[in-house]
């Protein structure tokens, strides 16, 4: 297998796919893409050869709109999905008029000529076939695993294990094309052999849409992004101290007094449209819900809930505003359980994961709590674990692997079932990381030292003019500066240090942008 650099320095060209695939053979022949190219798509539950004219017939009339999701669980049938995102594929390649100039010397003539005799593609067949014929990869792998061929004489074919593959090869499959100055799309690498398939089975953003108001639209166009990078899990950090910005139809308060206004607020179909868009795109749309801590919006609609409200945040949070769940309260169970039963009941349809949080629980703000009075570590971690023993108990009704922050096993020693995923975040190292790794978890990475995406935008409380020694002072850096551009986050590799017996209970990680500074811009 030649390289894809030998490749390109061979024929004078430059390739544009990203994320690069393991595996690129280009040949320096023209191929253009028919305007009328049509899909063809043989699922591996009907007939590869024989009878795949039946088989084409049939898809056209279950690609109906009246029979696009699964009515029990909202999931989208794959004829559709595929579908969907041929078309788009259509629309990147066909309409959106992308010319390469840059990528050659000024004044080099790099277009195919039309004169020439063209060659089209005028069909795309997608084929499933086994996981088992896949060999020793993992099962996540297999899944999105893909194989795309494209002949000298334009036959065109994917081969993959299930239609999320096929999403990514479809997204590849695009990049492979140009629009020609004149008129046109072709792709000057035939033929082509490309083999792809993730290193992690969760790649991840996480989005704060509580702090600062973010609209569904915006999320959604955030999610389509996603997809041109093959990333396939968006984190909604959904509420914290800030906002309550979610409608929960069995606690109408919390939004309706914790949202900021009526006019930011989640409505159900909004958060059931957006998992389903990310349904369209290959991306797993999960909530967080953060708990005990960050609740504060909690305490506008529900007051009798929350300690250490209204009162002076520096010893009480980590920023401001201060205010957390009741620890020994016997209303807040209930409040629980009506809370994540009606959330989860929804969000379950489209997600196998539900993250409570558990980051950055401060002691001091149960010195107030009047069901426990103590800020001692001793007698508050019995009732962390109580809390966080209920909160799994309920997302496993519904069938949920639950992930939290890291706080909760390296500060607070929780004893967790096995099947709980631990995102670590804090720190420049991977110290982190080890710790829970060493304990047997499975395991999230994304450290704030190099893969946050809303550091070094500046701090965003103000200074106390009268204590000289406070750390917010001029030129007024946020806690985990500087801006992490993408050289410096390309460069990290979290792995480069975990020994291979461990390497396997890492699922992946996740780029956060939390919403201290940033926050929604009208586009």
């Amino acid at each position: 297998m030649r390289s894809l650099l030998w490749y390109c320095t061979l024929f004078g060209f430059s390739i544009a796919l990203w994320p690069q695939p393991k595996q690129v053979e280009l040949g320096s022949s023209t191929l253009w893409l028919s305007p009328n190219v049509q899909l063809d798509y043989r699922p591996r539950t009907a007939p590869s050869e024989y009878g795949a004219w039946l088989w084409t017939a049939v898809q056209r009339m279950i690609a109906s709109p009246h029979n696009t999701t699964n009515p029990k669980d909202g999931r989208i049938s794959s004829d559709v999905l595929l579908q969907s995102a041929f078309e788009r594929m259509k629309h990147n390649v066909l309409d959106r008029g992308f010319v390469p100039k840059k990528f050659y010397p000024r004044g080099a003539q790099f277009e195919p000529a039309l004169e020439d005799e063209k060659l089209y593609i005028e069909r795309l067949l997608i084929e499933e076939y086994s996981r088992h014929d896949m060999g020793n990869l993992e099962r996540q792998e297999k899944s999105e695993a893909y194989t795309i061929e494209v002949s000298k004489d334009g036959h065109a074919l994917i081969k993959t294990a299930s239609p999320l593959g096929a999403l990514h090869a479809l997204e590849t499959f695009a990049q492979l094309f140009f629009a020609h100055s004149s008129s046109g799309s072709y792709s000057p690498y035939a033929p082509l052999l490309i083999k792809d398939g993730p290193t992690f089975e969760h790649r991840g953003l996480n989005l704060d849409i509580a702090r600062n108001w973010i609209s569904p639209a915006d999320v959604m166009r955030t999610i389509e992004a996603m997809a041109t990078c093959k990333l396939n899990r968006l984190h909604l950090h959904a509420t914290d101290a800030q906002s309550w910005p979610i409608e929960i139809p069995a606690l109408p308060d919390l939004a309706m007094k914790g949202a900021y206004s009526p006019e930011q607020v989640w409505r159900t179909e909004d958060l059931e449209a957006v998992q389903l868009h990310g349904e369209y795109y290959g991306v797993e749309v999960f909530i967080e819900i953060d708990l005990p801590g960050h609740t504060t919006s909690i305490g506008n609609a529900y007051p009798h809930l929350v300690t250490a409200k209204d009162v002076p945040w520096p010893e009480y949070a980590l920023e401001p505003p201060s205010g957390q769940l009741r620890l020994n309260s016997s209303e807040v169970p209930p409040f629980i359980d009506s809370l994540l039963h009606d959330l989860l009941t929804r969000t379950s349809r489209y997600s196998s994961l539900f993250h409570l949080g558990g980051d950055e629980l401060n002691l001091n703000a149960y010195l107030l709590d009047p069901t426990v009075k103590s800020s001692s570590h001793q007698v508050l971690q019995p009732l962390v674990q109580a809390f966080i023993n209920q909160v799994i108990s309920v997302a496993a009704t519904h069938s949920l692997t639950v992930i939290m922050w890291e706080e909760m096993v390296l500060d607070w020693n929780l004893t967790l079932p096995s099947d709980v995923v631990v995102q670590t975040w804090r720190g420049s190292g991977d110290d982190a990381l080890g710790a829970i790794l060493n304990r047997g978890y499975k395991t999230l990475f994304g450290s704030n030292a190099h893969w946050y995406l809303d550091c070094g935008h500046g701090y965003f409380v103000d200074p106390d003019p009268s204590n000289p020694d406070s750390p917010i002072k001029s030129p007024y850096v946020d806690y985990c500066s500087p801006y992490k551009n993408w050289r410096h986050i390309y460069a990290y590799d979290p792995v480069v240090d975990i020994p291979q017996s461990q390497r396997h209970l890492i699922l992946g990680g996740r780029s956060p942008s939390l919403g201290r500074i940033n926050g929604h811009r009208q586009s």
